[in-house]
């Protein structure tokens, strides 16, 4: 590997990655939204097309093997700190109907996924793989929502604190709970697609890691505080903690399952004393949005390939697929806000607002075709979906005249 040529395809990632993020953010989009556009616009969709000489030159076979690698450790820390804002105190303890409107929002847009499995899989499945996995794949694809992206668009819109805010971000974090629940039982259902036995044996082992991390570890959240308090966030508790997170995230992948599972569990366990999760965010979060993450949304757009869907089949599936993830989401969470009371304005902005999928989709997207699961073609058109129903929350929200848009700073992806 040719550390030159690796130097210049993270220089040519980064810098378009912030100019677009930077450039949605001026017009009251996620910086996440620029980020991903930025993937696709340095895939072979795009530059790779117009410029195939500059596209070879930048991002040189030998590159892949490298930001593939640091993408998928930048996913680590992502999950960790998206489990570090996941209280599950607080979602236990959530009224009845925010545990309805929230499962109905997951409940409905997953059936229909299963449903739209039936009509994809011949065609779109991955190779080798059995319908139930494929079905999964695409009910928990289409009941995603992104907590961070969604908190980010509620703090710009000063909705955080509103009685919408309030219920949309209890049911997000639902939600991601439940996302991430779905991609563990996923892969394993894959990687032991052969024999039943031992799909149940993974489970039964994903249920003891689950009981360990939040009977055993979480109970020794406070020795954690202690250092905390004495010694500050510094070098050796940051270390203590990635040790931590890859320790959780090599069990997982051991067990079957993963590893990104791992990575969220070991954030869900973390004590959640204020000043800690935000000294730690803030260390953690500088490292893997700066430079790591941006990697990922680039071997992402390297995945994309638009070409694939120039045939009017595939243009009619993809069109598809967008008006049942809307639909799903919009929906499910609509009406389920609507039979407990609230009014149809609140109801239909909580319906747009569980819309949002951001980067938390694209993970899971990947996953899907790293196991297999999904072929290139539909694992396109399922980034498409991702990136439309994230950018149309803010301007529907607009239209609706929910909530006052301003310009805030945050350091949440999405």
């Amino acid at each position: 590997m040719d550390i030159a040529e690796l130097i210049l395809a993270f220089g040519v990632i980064l810098l378009l990655a912030r100019l677009l993020g930077w450039a949605f953010q001026r017009i009251g989009q996620p910086r996440v939204i620029g980020e991903m556009v930025a993937g696709i616009l340095l895939g072979p969709s795009v530059f790779g097309r117009f410029f195939p000489a500059a596209f070879h030159y930048v991002f040189s076979p030998s590159s892949f093997p490298a930001i593939a690698v640091l993408s998928q450790l930048g996913l680590l820390l992502f999950m960790f700190v998206v489990g570090m804002e996941v209280e599950l105190a607080h979602v236990f303890k959530q009224r009845a109907a925010i545990v309805l409107v929230s499962n109905v929002s997951i409940v409905l847009p997953l059936a229909l996924g299963v449903f739209l499995a039936k009509a994809l899989y011949p065609k779109f499945a991955g190779e080798h793989v059995s319908f139930a996995p494929f079905a999964l794949f695409m009910g928990t694809a289409m009941s995603v929502t992104a907590f961070p992206v969604l908190a980010r668009i509620l703090k710009e819109r000063n909705l955080i604190g509103s009685s919408l805010g309030t219920m949309a971000i209890a049911c997000a974090a639902i939600d991601d709970v439940s996302a991430w629940l779905l991609l563990a039982v996923l892969t394993a259902m894959v990687r032991s697609s052969s024999s039943p036995w031992h799909f149940a044996v993974t489970l039964v082992l994903l249920v003891c890691f689950i009981s360990l991390m939040l009977l055993g570890v979480r109970r020794l959240g406070g020795l954690l505080e202690s250092w905390y308090e004495k010694n500050g966030a510094g070098i050796e508790l940051v270390s203590f903690l990635i040790l931590f997170i890859f320790a959780a995230s090599w069990t997982t992948e051991k067990l079957g399952v993963h590893a990104l599972f791992g990575a969220f569990m070991a954030g869900v366990v973390m004590p959640k004393n204020q000043r800690l999760l935000t000294d730690l965010v803030d260390r953690i979060e500088s490292l893997s949005l700066a430079l790591l993450l941006p990697l990922f949304f680039a071997l992402t757009g390297l995945r994309t390939r638009i070409d694939l869907l120039t045939s009017e089949s595939a243009l009619g599936y993809g069109l598809a697929i967008l008006a049942i993830a809307v639909a799903g989401k919009l929906a499910g969470a609509t009406i389920a806000a609507k039979i407990i009371g609230v009014n149809w304005k609140d109801s239909l902005g909580l319906g747009v607002l569980m819309n949002t999928r951001g980067l938390v989709e694209l993970v899971i997207l990947n996953a899907a075709l790293d196991l297999g699961v999904s072929s290139p073609e539909l694992f396109t058109m399922m980034v498409v979906m991702a990136l439309i129903t994230t950018f149309m929350t803010s301007p529907i929200l607009s239209a609706m005249r929910i909530g006052q848009l301003r310009r805030v700073q945050t350091t949440h992806a999405g």
